[in-house]
Protein backbone atom coordinates (compact mmCIF):
# COMPACT_ATOMS: atom_id res chain seq x y z
CA UNK A 1 0.00 0.00 0.00
CA UNK A 2 1.25 3.47 -0.90
CA UNK A 3 1.04 5.78 2.10
CA UNK A 4 1.67 9.53 2.28
CA UNK A 5 2.96 10.31 5.78
CA UNK A 6 2.40 13.96 6.67
CA UNK A 7 3.82 16.19 9.43
CA UNK A 8 6.78 13.83 9.73
CA UNK A 9 9.22 14.69 12.48
CA UNK A 10 12.88 13.68 12.32
CA UNK A 11 12.46 11.08 15.06
CA UNK A 12 9.51 9.21 13.53
CA UNK A 13 10.97 7.67 10.39
CA UNK A 14 13.24 5.14 12.10
CA UNK A 15 10.40 3.90 14.29
CA UNK A 16 7.93 3.56 11.39
CA UNK A 17 10.52 1.90 9.15
CA UNK A 18 11.35 -0.53 11.96
CA UNK A 19 7.82 -1.96 11.94
CA UNK A 20 7.31 -1.71 8.18
CA UNK A 21 8.78 -5.19 7.84
CA UNK A 22 10.39 -5.95 4.49
CA UNK A 23 9.04 -2.63 3.19
CA UNK A 24 5.57 -4.10 2.89
CA UNK A 25 4.12 -0.62 2.57
CA UNK A 26 5.59 2.15 0.47
CA UNK A 27 5.92 5.08 2.88
CA UNK A 28 6.57 8.55 1.49
CA UNK A 29 7.40 11.12 4.13
CA UNK A 30 6.35 14.75 3.95
CA UNK A 31 7.49 17.41 6.41
CA UNK A 32 4.46 19.51 5.49
CA UNK A 33 1.11 19.30 7.25
CA UNK A 34 -1.89 17.97 5.37
CA UNK A 35 -4.42 20.71 4.72
CA UNK A 36 -6.18 22.49 1.87
CA UNK A 37 -2.87 23.82 0.53
CA UNK A 38 -1.06 20.47 0.45
CA UNK A 39 -3.84 17.99 -0.30
CA UNK A 40 -2.76 17.77 -3.95
CA UNK A 41 0.33 15.87 -2.75
CA UNK A 42 -1.89 12.85 -2.02
CA UNK A 43 -2.50 11.95 -5.66
CA UNK A 44 -1.27 8.45 -6.43
CA UNK A 45 -1.49 7.21 -2.84
CA UNK A 46 -3.90 4.74 -1.22
CA UNK A 47 -3.73 6.15 2.30
CA UNK A 48 -2.60 9.13 4.32
CA UNK A 49 -0.99 9.00 7.75
CA UNK A 50 -1.40 12.17 9.78
CA UNK A 51 -0.84 13.93 13.09
CA UNK A 52 -3.17 16.01 15.26
CA UNK A 53 -1.82 19.21 13.69
CA UNK A 54 -3.10 18.24 10.22
CA UNK A 55 -6.47 19.76 9.30
CA UNK A 56 -8.83 17.43 7.44
CA UNK A 57 -12.05 19.37 6.94
CA UNK A 58 -14.82 18.39 4.53
CA UNK A 59 -13.13 20.03 1.57
CA UNK A 60 -9.80 18.27 2.20
CA UNK A 61 -11.52 14.92 2.62
CA UNK A 62 -13.48 15.40 -0.60
CA UNK A 63 -10.21 15.99 -2.43
CA UNK A 64 -8.65 12.98 -0.71
CA UNK A 65 -11.48 10.86 -2.05
CA UNK A 66 -10.96 12.26 -5.53
CA UNK A 67 -7.26 11.33 -5.24
CA UNK A 68 -8.21 7.75 -4.44
CA UNK A 69 -7.45 7.79 -0.71
CA UNK A 70 -9.28 5.02 1.15
CA UNK A 71 -7.69 5.31 4.60
CA UNK A 72 -6.85 8.10 7.02
CA UNK A 73 -4.56 6.76 9.75
CA UNK A 74 -3.76 9.01 12.70
CA UNK A 75 -0.53 8.65 14.65
CA UNK A 76 -2.41 9.87 17.70
CA UNK A 77 -5.29 9.01 20.00
CA UNK A 78 -7.23 12.21 19.27
CA UNK A 79 -9.11 12.65 16.00
CA UNK A 80 -10.90 15.98 16.49
CA UNK A 81 -9.01 17.37 13.49
CA UNK A 82 -10.82 15.01 11.09
CA UNK A 83 -14.35 15.59 9.79
CA UNK A 84 -15.71 12.11 10.44
CA UNK A 85 -19.02 12.83 8.75
CA UNK A 86 -17.24 13.82 5.55
CA UNK A 87 -14.97 10.77 5.77
CA UNK A 88 -17.97 8.46 6.17
CA UNK A 89 -19.77 10.15 3.29
CA UNK A 90 -16.73 9.68 1.06
CA UNK A 91 -16.22 6.06 2.21
CA UNK A 92 -12.80 6.73 3.72
CA UNK A 93 -11.93 4.66 6.77
CA UNK A 94 -10.41 6.49 9.74
CA UNK A 95 -8.07 4.69 12.14
CA UNK A 96 -5.96 5.85 15.08
CA UNK A 97 -3.65 4.83 17.90
CA UNK A 98 -6.10 4.78 20.84
CA UNK A 99 -3.49 4.13 23.53
CA UNK A 100 0.27 4.03 23.20
CA UNK A 101 1.72 5.01 26.57
CA UNK A 102 -0.72 6.50 29.06
CA UNK A 103 2.12 6.58 31.58
CA UNK A 104 4.16 8.92 29.38
CA UNK A 105 1.42 11.58 29.40
CA UNK A 106 0.55 11.08 33.06
CA UNK A 107 4.19 11.31 34.12
CA UNK A 108 4.69 14.51 32.13
CA UNK A 109 1.64 16.06 33.79
CA UNK A 110 3.23 15.15 37.12
CA UNK A 111 6.52 16.72 36.01
CA UNK A 112 4.71 19.97 35.20
CA UNK A 113 3.13 19.97 38.66
CA UNK A 114 6.39 19.35 40.51
CA UNK A 115 8.33 21.86 38.43
CA UNK A 116 5.78 24.63 38.97
CA UNK A 117 5.51 23.77 42.66
CA UNK A 118 9.19 23.38 43.58
CA UNK A 119 10.45 25.79 40.91
CA UNK A 120 13.28 23.50 39.88
CA UNK A 121 13.51 25.17 36.46
CA UNK A 122 14.23 28.51 38.14
CA UNK A 123 16.69 26.97 40.59
CA UNK A 124 18.56 25.32 37.72
CA UNK A 125 19.04 28.60 35.87
CA UNK A 126 19.92 30.45 39.09
CA UNK A 127 22.60 27.98 40.21
CA UNK A 128 24.23 28.05 36.78
CA UNK A 129 24.88 31.74 37.46
CA UNK A 130 26.39 30.92 40.87
CA UNK A 131 23.29 32.18 42.66
CA UNK A 132 22.47 29.76 45.47
CA UNK A 133 19.82 31.86 47.16
CA UNK A 134 16.50 30.30 48.17
CA UNK A 135 14.68 33.58 47.68
CA UNK A 136 11.31 33.04 45.92
CA UNK A 137 11.81 29.28 45.59
CA UNK A 138 9.26 28.35 48.25
CA UNK A 139 7.01 25.44 47.27
CA UNK A 140 4.34 23.34 48.93
CA UNK A 141 3.89 19.68 49.86
CA UNK A 142 1.97 17.71 47.26
CA UNK A 143 1.04 15.24 50.01
CA UNK A 144 -2.46 15.87 51.33
CA UNK A 145 -3.53 18.16 48.49
CA UNK A 146 -6.83 17.68 46.64
CA UNK A 147 -6.29 16.82 42.99
CA UNK A 148 -9.07 17.19 40.43
CA UNK A 149 -8.87 14.99 37.33
CA UNK A 150 -10.97 15.75 34.26
CA UNK A 151 -11.34 12.53 32.28
CA UNK A 152 -10.45 9.08 33.60
CA UNK A 153 -9.61 7.15 30.48
CA UNK A 154 -6.29 5.31 30.37
CA UNK A 155 -4.21 8.48 30.78
CA UNK A 156 -6.43 9.92 33.49
CA UNK A 157 -6.38 6.58 35.31
CA UNK A 158 -2.58 6.45 35.20
CA UNK A 159 -2.42 10.02 36.50
CA UNK A 160 -4.84 9.26 39.36
CA UNK A 161 -2.66 6.35 40.43
CA UNK A 162 0.41 8.58 40.53
CA UNK A 163 -1.37 11.21 42.62
CA UNK A 164 -2.67 8.58 45.03
CA UNK A 165 0.92 7.45 45.41
CA UNK A 166 1.85 10.96 46.54
CA UNK A 167 -0.79 10.73 49.25
CA UNK A 168 -3.25 13.10 47.59
CA UNK A 169 -7.02 13.11 47.77
CA UNK A 170 -8.22 12.55 44.21
CA UNK A 171 -11.52 13.83 42.82
CA UNK A 172 -12.56 12.90 39.29
CA UNK A 173 -15.11 13.99 36.74
CA UNK A 174 -16.13 11.79 33.83
CA UNK A 175 -19.27 10.51 32.15
CA UNK A 176 -18.21 6.97 32.97
CA UNK A 177 -16.90 6.00 36.39
CA UNK A 178 -13.93 3.65 36.67
CA UNK A 179 -14.55 0.75 39.05
CA UNK A 180 -10.81 0.36 39.48
CA UNK A 181 -10.38 3.98 40.55
CA UNK A 182 -13.39 3.81 42.85
CA UNK A 183 -11.82 0.83 44.57
CA UNK A 184 -8.60 2.81 44.97
CA UNK A 185 -10.46 5.61 46.72
CA UNK A 186 -10.99 8.11 43.90
CA UNK A 187 -14.22 10.08 44.38
CA UNK A 188 -16.31 11.09 41.38
CA UNK A 189 -17.91 14.52 41.72
CA UNK A 190 -19.65 17.09 39.54
CA UNK A 191 -17.57 19.46 37.43
CA UNK A 192 -18.67 22.38 39.61
CA UNK A 193 -17.64 20.68 42.87
CA UNK A 194 -14.29 19.71 41.37
CA UNK A 195 -13.66 23.34 40.38
CA UNK A 196 -14.55 24.60 43.84
CA UNK A 197 -12.58 21.97 45.77
CA UNK A 198 -9.40 21.04 43.91
CA UNK A 199 -6.02 22.58 44.68
CA UNK A 200 -4.68 21.21 41.40
CA UNK A 201 -6.70 20.30 38.30
CA UNK A 202 -5.27 18.15 35.52
CA UNK A 203 -7.07 17.79 32.18
CA UNK A 204 -7.16 14.36 30.52
CA UNK A 205 -10.37 14.43 28.48
CA UNK A 206 -10.67 14.49 24.66
CA UNK A 207 -11.56 17.62 22.74
CA UNK A 208 -15.21 17.53 21.69
CA UNK A 209 -17.95 20.08 21.12
CA UNK A 210 -18.80 19.68 24.81
CA UNK A 211 -15.27 20.13 26.12
CA UNK A 212 -14.25 22.95 23.76
CA UNK A 213 -13.35 25.89 26.05
CA UNK A 214 -14.55 23.86 29.02
CA UNK A 215 -12.29 26.06 31.10
CA UNK A 216 -13.69 29.49 30.29
CA UNK A 217 -14.31 32.62 32.35
CA UNK A 218 -17.28 30.98 34.07
CA UNK A 219 -15.23 27.96 35.11
CA UNK A 220 -12.35 30.12 36.31
CA UNK A 221 -14.74 32.18 38.43
CA UNK A 222 -15.53 29.01 40.41
CA UNK A 223 -12.02 27.66 41.06
CA UNK A 224 -10.12 28.04 44.32
CA UNK A 225 -8.01 31.18 44.26
CA UNK A 226 -4.39 30.32 43.50
CA UNK A 227 -5.12 26.85 42.15
CA UNK A 228 -2.88 25.04 39.69
CA UNK A 229 -4.16 24.04 36.24
CA UNK A 230 -2.38 21.43 34.11
CA UNK A 231 -3.28 20.56 30.51
CA UNK A 232 -1.65 17.72 28.57
CA UNK A 233 -4.77 16.91 26.53
CA UNK A 234 -5.86 19.43 23.86
CA UNK A 235 -5.21 23.14 23.82
CA UNK A 236 -8.73 24.22 22.92
CA UNK A 237 -10.16 22.77 26.13
CA UNK A 238 -8.85 25.96 27.75
CA UNK A 239 -10.04 29.38 26.61
CA UNK A 240 -6.64 31.08 26.50
CA UNK A 241 -8.05 34.60 26.76
CA UNK A 242 -9.98 33.62 29.89
CA UNK A 243 -6.91 31.88 31.33
CA UNK A 244 -4.83 35.04 30.89
CA UNK A 245 -7.50 37.05 32.71
CA UNK A 246 -7.56 34.46 35.52
CA UNK A 247 -3.77 34.60 35.82
CA UNK A 248 -3.88 38.39 36.09
CA UNK A 249 -6.36 38.20 38.97
CA UNK A 250 -4.46 35.29 40.61
CA UNK A 251 -7.44 32.94 40.33
CA UNK A 252 -4.93 30.70 38.58
CA UNK A 253 -1.83 30.55 40.73
CA UNK A 254 0.07 28.17 38.43
CA UNK A 255 -0.50 27.09 34.84
CA UNK A 256 1.30 24.21 33.16
CA UNK A 257 0.43 23.39 29.54
CA UNK A 258 1.89 20.97 27.04
CA UNK A 259 -0.78 21.86 24.47
CA UNK A 260 -2.07 25.16 23.15
CA UNK A 261 -4.95 26.24 20.94
CA UNK A 262 -3.24 27.23 17.69
CA UNK A 263 -0.10 25.24 18.46
CA UNK A 264 0.13 23.95 14.89
CA UNK A 265 1.68 27.30 13.90
CA UNK A 266 4.27 27.21 16.68
CA UNK A 267 5.07 23.82 18.19
CA UNK A 268 7.59 21.40 16.65
CA UNK A 269 9.35 24.35 15.01
CA UNK A 270 12.50 26.29 15.82
CA UNK A 271 11.30 29.88 15.99
CA UNK A 272 14.27 31.21 17.95
CA UNK A 273 15.12 33.69 15.18
CA UNK A 274 11.52 34.57 14.43
CA UNK A 275 9.06 37.08 15.80
CA UNK A 276 6.11 35.06 17.08
CA UNK A 277 2.92 36.70 15.89
CA UNK A 278 0.67 34.93 18.38
CA UNK A 279 0.06 37.57 21.05
CA UNK A 280 -1.69 35.16 23.41
CA UNK A 281 1.15 32.71 23.80
CA UNK A 282 3.56 35.60 24.12
CA UNK A 283 1.43 36.94 26.95
CA UNK A 284 1.34 33.52 28.61
CA UNK A 285 5.12 33.27 28.47
CA UNK A 286 5.43 36.62 30.22
CA UNK A 287 3.97 35.18 33.45
CA UNK A 288 6.54 33.75 35.88
CA UNK A 289 4.01 31.17 37.12
CA UNK A 290 3.32 29.67 33.69
CA UNK A 291 5.23 26.68 32.33
CA UNK A 292 4.85 25.72 28.66
CA UNK A 293 6.31 22.63 27.03
CA UNK A 294 6.04 22.00 23.25
CA UNK A 295 3.59 19.05 23.12
CA UNK A 296 6.25 16.66 24.38
CA UNK A 297 4.25 14.66 26.92
CA UNK A 298 4.13 11.67 24.55
CA UNK A 299 7.83 11.96 23.71
CA UNK A 300 9.33 8.82 25.22
CA UNK A 301 11.06 5.90 23.53
CA UNK A 302 8.33 3.53 24.68
CA UNK A 303 5.52 5.73 23.35
CA UNK A 304 7.12 6.33 19.95
CA UNK A 305 7.78 2.63 19.54
CA UNK A 306 4.17 1.76 20.33
CA UNK A 307 2.77 4.50 18.08
CA UNK A 308 4.80 3.18 15.14
CA UNK A 309 3.87 -0.43 15.84
CA UNK A 310 0.14 0.28 15.97
CA UNK A 311 0.27 2.63 12.99
CA UNK A 312 1.81 -0.03 10.77
CA UNK A 313 -0.56 -2.67 12.16
CA UNK A 314 -3.44 -0.39 11.12
CA UNK A 315 -2.11 -0.42 7.55
CA UNK A 316 -1.94 -4.20 7.68
CA UNK A 317 -5.47 -4.54 9.07
CA UNK A 318 -6.87 -2.24 6.41
CA UNK A 319 -5.09 -4.09 3.62
CA UNK A 320 -6.18 -7.48 5.01
CA UNK A 321 -9.73 -6.21 5.59
CA UNK A 322 -9.67 -7.33 9.22
CA UNK A 323 -11.75 -5.67 11.92
CA UNK A 324 -9.92 -3.70 14.59
CA UNK A 325 -10.91 -1.58 17.58
CA UNK A 326 -8.61 1.14 16.23
CA UNK A 327 -11.18 2.21 13.65
CA UNK A 328 -12.92 5.49 14.43
CA UNK A 329 -16.65 5.29 13.77
CA UNK A 330 -19.02 8.21 13.31
CA UNK A 331 -21.32 8.49 16.31
CA UNK A 332 -24.93 8.95 15.27
CA UNK A 333 -26.82 11.11 17.75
Amino acid sequence: MKVAVFSTQYYERDYLNKYNCEDKHQLTYFDASLNEETVTLTKGFNAVCIQVTDKLNANVIKQLSQSGIKLIDLRSAGYDNVDLEAATKNKIKVMRVPAYSPQAIAEHATALILTLDRKTHKAYNRVRENNFSLQNLMGFNLYGKTIGVIGTGEIGTAFCSIMLGFGCKVLANDIKKSKILLQKGVEYVSFEKLLETADIISIHCPLTETTHHLFDSTAFSKVKKGMMLINTSRGAIIDTKAAIAALKTAKIGYLGIDVYEGEENIFSKDLSNTVIKDDQIERLMSFNNVLITPHQAFFTEEALDEIARITISNFNSFENKTTTANEVLLKIE
